[in-house]
C-alpha cells in the first residue's frame, strides 16, 4: 500500500484507516460543518445484505455515551460494541477506479464476502 496508514488502538482494538481514507473522511465532514475535535465517522457493522453482514458509514458530530472512540490521525472514529467485535484488525481505505470510487474494507476476520464488496460472513 503507498500510502500511509493511520492506526487506532484501543485496549488491544485496532481499526486502520489509510492516508487517503482520513483525507476523504474530512472532506465530508467539512461538507456536512462538522469539525473534527468534536464529531467522526462512524464505523459500524449492521446485520444484512447478501452476506450477512454489512458495513455501514456515517459522520457524526459527536459519539454516543457508549461508543468506543479511537483516533486515525485527524479524524476520531466511534465504534459500539456490537461492531468492535467484527471490526479489530479492518483496514477502510478509499479507492478511486473506472468502476467509481468509495470507501473499502479489508477485514480479516471475514471468512467470506460478495461482489458488493460491502458485505461480508464472520
Amino acid at each position: 500500500m503507498s500510502t500511509v496508514e493511520q492506526q487506532t488502538n484501543v485496549s488491544g482494538i485496532q481499526i486502520t484507516l489509510t492516508s487517503r481514507a482520513v483525507d476523504e473522511v474530512l472532506k465530508f465532514m467539512d461538507a456536512e460543518k462538522v469539525t473534527p475535535e468534536a464529531g467522526g465517522l462512524r464505523v459500524s457493522v449492521l446485520p444484512g445484505g447478501c452476506s450477512g453482514f454489512k458495513y455501514s458509514l456515517n459522520i457524526e458530530e459527536r459519539p454516543l455515551d457508549d461508543d468506543h472512540v479511537l483516533q486515525a490521525d485527524r479524524v476520531r472514529v466511534f465504534v459500539d460494541g456490537f461492531s468492535l467485535q467484527y471490526l479489530n484488525g479492518v483496514t477502510v481505505d478509499y479507492v478511486t477506479s473506472m468502476q467509481g470510487s468509495g470507501f473499502t474494507f479489508n477485514n480479516p476476520n471475514a471468512t467470506g464476502g460478495c461482489g458488493c464488496g460491502t458485505s461480508f460472513t464472520a
